[in-house]
């Protein structure tokens, strides 16, 4: 490169290093500036917004009582002053002078003005908390979360305090809710059931799957370990909601025999078990040292993809067999255990899709996924209150994303696999 071209090129950077200073230098308060009309625009907006808001609270306290000052001798109401009034305003409460109605007469009481009300309704704390409680907003984040308000309006309720208030009250409605849901028109066909340890402890969550392909929580129970007893009160719990079981119904669990025995006790002859693949692979591979769990899942995984439950019933004892002469003798026991009921939709000969639904516990996971998400902020549990109250708004949020089961259209085919009495449901329903 000959000296003159060098001294252009250098020319040329020095040039765009100059430009890029001035365009900084020029952009920089324009960002500052825009933050600023942002901060102050909304303050201007929350102002009017205040005032437009008492100027129709002054209009229907006329409506209702009639205008001040005018006598009127047939009027059943009148004017009773103004009092500050908290009213609920993008998670917090903003305090306004609002003017007072009361009735004419002995024992007469105070009018609620109908904007107050419709106020109240539209935007309530304890949904606004539990709402950024389940984004992973702390209780004492809380404040920091929320839109500025103009420093001319007077707010409440942004406490830690005030938010924990808030935030029992709307997981308590969420939880009576949930576990006070009529089942009578339920038409269950599958149930998935899991545990999930809570603080010291466990808690035992049911999702039916209804003959459309539709799943619904039905319920959760608490115990202090994962027991029979538990998880048999949880059954009966739905029972006497009005669940019906007619004729049998297929039920995923992970294998826990506490589930299998009071599944038996409950239902009896009417639960047919599909025990997870998942949990039976993942059980069996815990058994073995790292340079065989690699192959053991694979065959596993290529027996549950078989065509038939003989197929696979086959490759697992070949599996197994070799577990044996491998010296894994702990590891052969463990797949032979509950062999058979990791095999029922299998059995059941339904559509490969369907099968795929029902061979695991992935749907009920995926909402204890979501209840772990949820409680992740929580550093002490207060008991077995507490901990159903959290559960009851982890399975709400769950709840928002539900798809149905995939192979949902062919729900029929289990069903008469299931029943085979039972007419077949109509295709269209079940799409």
């Amino acid at each position: 490169m000959t000296k003159k071209a060098a001294e252009k090129v250098r020319n040329q950077g020095v040039g765009a290093t100059a430009q890029a200073m001035a365009l900084k230098q020029l952009m920089l308060p324009m960002m500052l500036a825009s933050e600023a009309i942002k901060n102050g625009l909304l303050a201007f907006v929350q102002q009017l917004g205040v005032l437009a808001f008492q100027e129709l609270l002054g209009i229907e306290a006329a409506d209702i009582a009639g205008p001040k000052g005018k006598h009127d001798t047939k009027r059943a109401y009148h004017h009773w002053g103004t009092a500050p009034t908290a009213l609920p305003f993008g998670g917090r409460h903003i305090v306004l002078e609002t003017p007072r109605v009361r009735g004419k007469g002995k024992g007469a009481k105070e009018v609620e003005l109908p904007s107050v009300a419709a106020a109240r309704k539209a935007d309530p704390m304890p949904a606004h908390v539990a709402e950024k409680v389940v984004l992973g907003v702390s209780t004492r984040g809380y404040r920091r979360s929320l839109e500025p308000v103009d420093e001319s309006v007077d707010t409440r309720g942004e406490s830690k305090s005030n938010v924990s208030r808030a935030l029992i009250e709307s997981t308590a409605e969420k939880l009576a809710e949930f576990i006070g849901m009529s089942l009578k028109d339920i038409k269950l066909v599958a149930m998935f059931i899991d545990g999930i340890n809570i603080g010291e402890h466990a808690v035992i969550i049911a999702l039916g799957v209804t003959d459309d392909g539709t799943k619904m929580p039905l319920g959760v129970w608490c115990g202090s370990t994962e027991n029979h007893v538990v998880a048999a009160a949880l059954m009966q719990n739905l029972v006497e909601r009005g669940l019906r079981v007619e004729g049998k119904v297929l039920f995923v669990i992970d294998g826990g025999k506490a589930i299998r025995k009071a599944l038996h006790d409950v239902f009896g002859n009417r639960a047919i078990v599909q025990r997870c693949q998942v949990h039976k692979a993942r059980n069996v591979c815990d058994l073995l040292p790292q340079n065989r769990k690699s192959y053991v899942r694979k065959q596993m995984t290529a027996a549950y993809k078989s065509k038939s439950a003989r197929t696979a019933k086959m490759m697992l004892g070949q599996l197994a067999s070799w577990l044996d002469a491998n010296g894994e003798d702990s590891a052969a026991a463990s797949l032979r255990e509950g062999l058979d009921e990791t095999l029922t939709v299998l059995k059941l000969g339904v559509p490969t899709t369907l099968c795929r639904s029902f061979s695991t516990t992935n749907a009920i996971e995926n909402m204890n996924g979501t209840i772990r998400r949820v409680i992740r902020n929580v550093k002490r549990w207060r008991g077995e209150p507490m901990i159903k109250r959290w559960v009851a708004l982890g399975v709400a949020e769950a709840q928002r994303g539900f798809r149905r089961v995939k192979g949902h259209t062919q729900m029929n085919r289990l069903l008469a696999a299931l029943r085979p009495s039972k007419p077949m449901v109509e295709e269209s329903r079940a799409a």
